[in-house]
């Protein structure tokens, strides 16, 4: 019988959701779910001076409207700190592991003493081999019995096996002097207790990994697959930061990209399958595997999300586009978006939208009231002769039969009548309904609007144009 995948994203609240980070949690996701798999969810809050609640509700908030669902109760990493001493002790029962004396001050004049002769500052601990018999009293930290020589290997499934030797290791602490355990032993214990097969994180953990396979050979631990993944860079190339633009998944919901686009462009920064560009979430959870990373770091391009997040609009369902919009307008302080009118715009919107505000802003027309505000571009087409062309225009309209070829031979054939091209009619039509000079088709929006609606707007148009009667 396989054994089952399981994975997990652990992240440390002490900020926003980072995009590098919601993308490391939607590789972890898909390889689990690909796979019938496990994806669990850890808070790694043992910095308990700079972890917040608050930071903690947003990675649930980011992770749940992202679209990535996790297996069972998040867990916190602090809670299982007891855990974490326990297998401390175990490792010094076991001969892995010793208590140190040394003071901090010790330590930083021994390493002070070491810049100043040109040498390795890597702190080799005066009681690695001092027997219990001759331990002083007062506190102590406990440390990892590290090997001294030969290598420690780490095979990674993205960058290759990755040899460290070991005289380049300090005895990493492992449990402080005040009995807390340090991150690198809990994240050791978490996995190990959970069951987690694949740790799929970022390349910046790499060179904890050496550190950590120690542990797991020293507690006769299975290891996990490895598989360290390369950060996101910005267009420049250089390390994605706030000089860059978005860098937090919070903003890019805010920007107005739904969830289905991030996910694309995310499973897409530093994976490929083929040439593929714009897939489903099915296609993705099939398709990921390991195999599939590149060694190289990943370019943030914001034109080909906005590309992605157009094409995705196109074949959302309209609903889904609309809960998208509305739950978006929460987000950013904008008018409530009423569903009603909305959803029947959406569909001669969505074509040419690449973001949810875009679809707002195209869909206008439907969710205002009468009186139309006109802007002053669109004011100029029912100067002169388009506001004739309107008054002219309105008595076929009543009679018209309300369908798109009763629109369109109403208005064509007093276009041909008047010798002008269908632009010069649709010019006043737009301003008319929508106040803009750049709306969707003239006859969309009065299929739409209807017969009586789209009346009163153009009759509230001319008789503006007209001025009030004496």
């Amino acid at each position: 019988m396989a054994q089952e995948i399981v994975t997990r994203f652990a992240p440390s609240p002490t900020g926003y959701l980072h995009i590098g980070g919601a993308r490391t949690a939607l590789f972890n996701w898909l390889f689990a779910r690909g796979r019938g798999g496990k994806f669990l969810l850890r808070i790694e809050d043992t910095d308990r001076a700079r972890s917040t609640d608050a930071a903690t509700q947003a990675i649930f908030e980011g992770l749940t409207w992202l679209g990535l669902d996790w297996d069972g109760e998040a867990s916190s990493q602090a809670a299982n700190a007891a855990r974490h001493a326990e297998v401390a002790h175990q490792m010094l029962e076991r001969g892995h592991a010793y208590r140190c004396f040394s003071t901090q001050e010790e330590i930083e004049t021994f390493r002070e003493a070491a810049r100043a002769e040109g040498k390795s500052t890597l702190f080799h601990s005066p009681w690695r081999d001092v027997g219990p018999a001759d331990h002083p009293d007062g506190p102590s930290v406990i440390r990892l019995r590290a090997p001294r020589e030969g290598v420690t290997i780490v095979a990674d499934a993205v960058q290759g096996d990755v040899t460290t030797r070991n005289d380049q290791l300090d005895d990493m602490v492992l449990l402080r002097s005040d009995g807390t355990p340090t991150y690198m032993l809990a994240v050791v214990v978490d996995d190990h207790d959970m069951g987690v097969t694949h740790v799929i994180r970022g390349d910046d953990h790499l060179n904890n990994a050496a550190r950590q396979a120690q542990i797991y050979n020293a507690m006769e631990w299975a290891q996990p697959v490895w598989a360290h993944i390369p950060l996101i860079h910005g267009a420049d190339g250089k390390k994605l930061s706030k000089r860059h633009g978005a860098t937090g998944l919070e903003e890019y919901a805010e920007l107005g990209f739904p969830a289905p686009a991030i996910r694309n462009y995310l499973a897409r920064l530093g994976w490929s399958h083929g040439d593929d560009e714009f897939f489903t979430d099915a296609q993705a959870r099939e398709w990921f595997d390991l195999s599939g990373i590149g060694k190289a770091p990943a370019r943030l391009d914001l034109k080909k999300l906005e590309n992605l997040s157009g094409q995705h609009l196109s074949v959302m369902d309209d609903q889904e586009i609309v809960a998208a919009a509305q739950d978006w307008a929460v987000r950013t302080g904008q008018p409530p978006v009423p569903a009603g009118r909305l959803l029947p715009a959406v569909g001669i919107v969505k074509d040419a939208s690449r973001t949810l505000p875009q679809i707002l802003d195209r869909a206008r027309f439907a969710l205002i009231d009468r009186p139309v505000t006109v802007e002053d571009k669109a004011a100029n087409a029912l100067e002169g002769q388009g506001g004739e062309l309107l008054a002219e225009l309105t008595p076929h309209l009543h009679n018209a039969t309300w369908s798109r070829d009763g629109l369109e031979r109403v208005v064509g054939d007093l276009a041909e009548a008047k010798g002008l091209g269908l632009g010069k009619m649709a010019a006043p039509l737009r301003a008319a309904l929508a106040g803009r000079t750049a709306t969707p088709s003239v006859f969309d929006m009065m299929l739409l609007l209807g017969r009586d609606e789209s009346l009163a707007r153009i009759l509230d148009a001319t008789s503006e144009m007209q001025g009030p009667s004496t």
